[in-house]
């Protein structure tokens, strides 16, 4: 990224000049900023950095102009006014805050410390406006930073000699020999902590070179009349030798980058609450109203279950209304064909088809099991038919269910899969199983248990997808079933103060008897589809999506602390439901347990590759029995792409590099001793999708990145879960 370097403006002039920047620095020594503008400054969704250089403040600051005053104390009060303004830049919501090496010591400490309360990257700085020292040196300068606790390593020396340059640059290659040498302080800077670049005519390619070599940006002019050191080049200039004529998403032009006009998105519903949602209503006694549906072959799926089941569904736009069954334990529930007619198989058994939803197979399998007086039959259709349901026999058969058909043999490692039959009734009690393979047949279970004629208690090992058994209970709670819930864990999971990644076993008690209740809810926006505008904005340029609610339970919400973790720029205006808005920053590696969320892997390793240094995406495990095999399919795009990636356990790890370092990955430049090159940007070409709706999302954001086009087969299998995809997708994207 290119850091726009501002000074010598008042605050209207600062908006005007960010118009034109991707990321700024502000000298707070020389812009003319009140305490409140310059709360209102950084409180702005732009990444920006703070700098008061202590010795521009003792000569430009108006109050320190005395002929009274001595040096000392001048350069005193000149501490405490940066010092000051600092602190302030970073409580208003400062991206990075710049101290000089040269600090006092306390005035450092403190600044660090209100840095790291708020999230703040703390940069040490070190320039040398006359020379460069010697190659060891400036290795000591480094030490000294980080020894003081900077997260990030500013080094800019005067160039006179290629030879000079050189010796800067080294330090890129010396940080990444000192990680592989296990020096985990100064290795620390070797993905994307350490600035290094030269002033000075000589010094001027170095500016850009230092992109390639692992900054996580560099500084430039304004224009060129407002240079703030030798050797500078005008943003202008920056932008053309960096981005050439890539476009960023979220405008028209190159020159626009963040254009006020970004369009907004609106995300569909989350089929997690909709098609659970749906079956609720269909259970209930009364009239339900869903609000805020949006269609896709899920949740069709799931309004011609309900249809099945008997209940009358209508839609009017957004808002479906469903009159439930009023089903009950005594009254048991005859399925209906699509016709209103039963449907019935070779055996006279009642049939029930569940498109290609794997969620509403495994919530439907316990329930039918509970409510259909015959076995049921379930068919499906293209993946789903492929895609085992690992677990299902135990899950059924611990409170007396079937599972049955020719290939049913889950016990001795044959998968199930649909078509199958089930047949119950569940008999309730306690049981103990593992939830190691998802929470969608558990999920099933807590909503078909309400309806035994006695108590039942469920202990869940292992549990994985915790979020979602959550929005379950959620769900079953709007429409009047109550189920107590208890999570446990060891000594980590008590210190975590609940974390879901570190829970143990789950406890259910479902009281029996009980009937589901008419309701009228708001059914919340998908955060497995925000999940690919998000990235897309935070890489390539800005995304602004609505309809999304950030106290969701969804487990993709996880998507949020992922970005912010690889540093990207996010912000929400007018409370949990208002619009997001996330943009370009200098992007770094990020590790992350995905257990919990496994419909994010395919996004987030399209992130991980334009992230500088190896990420690492844990919960592998969970990816197997998607609507592909998940973790092969990925490792297949990245391979494809020329990204280095590799499954280590349970973790997938992939070496990524920023959009700058894959821009310039190509570029001329003969020191490669430095820095290997870089694979440049990612490889164009037909890739296969494995009829993954999931798969085709992340294709459609890589391409973004991509040196060609990338054609992708069945790219309309995203009528799974978002039809809308491609269309929202090119409002965003302009041109694509």
């Amino acid at each position: 990224m290119i850091c726009t370097t501002i000074q010598n403006r008042d605050l209207e002039q600062i908006y005007e000049a960010l118009e034109k920047c991707e990321m700024a620095e502000i000298r707070l020594d020389r812009c003319v900023l009140t305490a409140r503008e310059t709360d209102e400054l950084f409180s702005s969704d732009i990444p920006l950095v703070a700098t008061c250089r202590i010795s521009e403040t003792a000569q430009n600051e108006p109050s320190l102009q005395s002929q009274e005053m001595t040096a000392q104390s001048r350069e005193i009060k000149a501490m405490q006014i940066a010092e000051r303004r600092l602190i302030r830049a970073i409580e208003a919501g400062a991206r990075y805050v710049d101290v000089e090496i040269e600090a006092q010591k306390q005035m450092s400490k403190r600044v660090r410390q209100a840095a790291h309360e708020n999230g703040t990257v703390f940069i040490r700085s070190y320039h040398d406006f006359e020379g460069t020292d010697s190659l060891e040196a400036l290795k000591a300068v480094v030490e000294k930073c980080v020894y003081h606790g900077a997260d990030m390593v500013k080094i800019v020396t005067l160039a006179h000699s290629e030879a000079d340059v050189e010796k800067v640059m080294a330090l890129y290659e010396w940080c990444r020999a000192e990680a592989e040498n296990g020096n985990e302080r100064i290795g620390a800077l070797a993905d994307g902590g350490l600035i290094a670049f030269c002033m000075g005519e000589a010094g001027k390619q170095s500016r850009l070179d230092c992109l390639k070599y692992g900054a996580p940006y560099t500084y430039a002019a304004l224009n060129a009349e407002e240079a703030a050191a030798p050797g500078q080049w005008p943003t202008a200039e920056m932008r053309r030798a960096v981005y050439g004529d890539f476009r960023f998403i979220g405008t028209g032009c190159r020159n626009a980058v963040y254009s006020e006009n970004c369009p907004r998105c609106t995300m569909p519903v989350s089929k997690s609450f909709a098609q659970r949602a749906i079956i609720a209503a269909a259970l209930a006694d009364g009239v339900s109203h869903l609000k805020g549906y949006t269609s896709c072959g899920d949740n069709e799926a799931a309004l011609q279950v309900a249809r099945n089941l008997g209940a009358e569904v209508q839609q009017d736009g957004n808002v479906l209304t469903i009159r439930g069954i009023a089903a009950q334990s005594e009254s048991l529930v005859d399925l209906r064909g699509e016709d209103g007619k039963p449907s019935v198989d070779e055996n006279g058994n009642p049939v029930l088809h569940v498109g290609e939803s794997g969620l509403l197979t495994r919530m439907m399998i316990p329930l039918m099991a509970q409510i259909c007086p015959k076995p049921v039959t379930f068919t499906g259709e293209k993946t789903l038919l492929g895609r085992p349901l690992t677990g299902a026999r135990e899950i059924v058969e611990a409170f007396g269910a079937q599972i049955g058909n020719k290939d049913v043999q889950d016990d001795d490692g044959s998968p199930v899969k649909v078509p199958l039959t089930v047949s119950g009734p569940l008999k309730p009690g306690r049981a103990e199983i593992s939830g190691k393979h998802g929470s969608q047949l558990i999920s099933g279970l807590l909503m078909a248990l309400p309806f035994a004629d006695r108590n039942s208690s469920l202990i869940v090992k292992d549990p994985k997808s915790i979020p979602y058994m959550f929005i379950t209970l959620e769900v079953l709670k709007k429409f009047g079933i109550r189920i107590g819930n208890d999570m446990l864990g060891g000594p980590d999971f008590l210190a975590s103060d609940g974390d879901w990644s570190l829970c143990t076993e789950m406890v259910f008690k479902v009281k029996g008897g009980q009937k589901y209740k008419a309701a009228d809810i708001d059914l919340e926006g998908d955060w497995s589809a925000a999940a690919n505008f998000l990235v897309a904005g935070a890489v390539f340029g800005k995304a602004v999506l609505q309809g999304l609610d950030t106290t969701s339970l969804q487990a993709d919400l996880s998507i949020m602390d992922i970005l912010m973790d690889a540093g990207a720029s996010l912000s929400q205006l007018d409370g949990d439901r208002g619009d997001i808005t996330v943009q370009r920053a200098p992007l770094k590696a990020f590790s992350v347990d995905a257990s919990n969320c496994p419909d994010l892997f395919p996004i987030i390793s399209v992130l991980a590759a334009f992230c500088q240094g190896t990420s690492r995406l844990g919960g592998v495990s969970r990816l197997a029995n998607k609507e592909s095999d998940r973790a092969k399919a990925i490792l297949e795009m990245l391979g494809q792409m020329g990204v280095k990636a590799s499954v280590e356990g349970d973790e997938m790890v992939i070496e990524g590099h920023s959009l700058a370092q894959r821009l310039l990955g190509g570029a001329s430049g003969d020191r490669q001793s430095v820095a290997e090159p870089l694979p440049g940007l990612l490889k164009g070409g037909r890739y296969t999708s494995r009829h993954d709706h999931r798969m085709v999302m992340a294709l459609k954001v890589a391409a973004l990145g991509a040196d060609g086009a990338i054609e992708i087969d069945d790219e309309e299998c995203v009528a799974k879960s978002f039809p809308q995809f491609h269309d929202t997708f090119r409002l965003l994207a302009v041109g694509c």
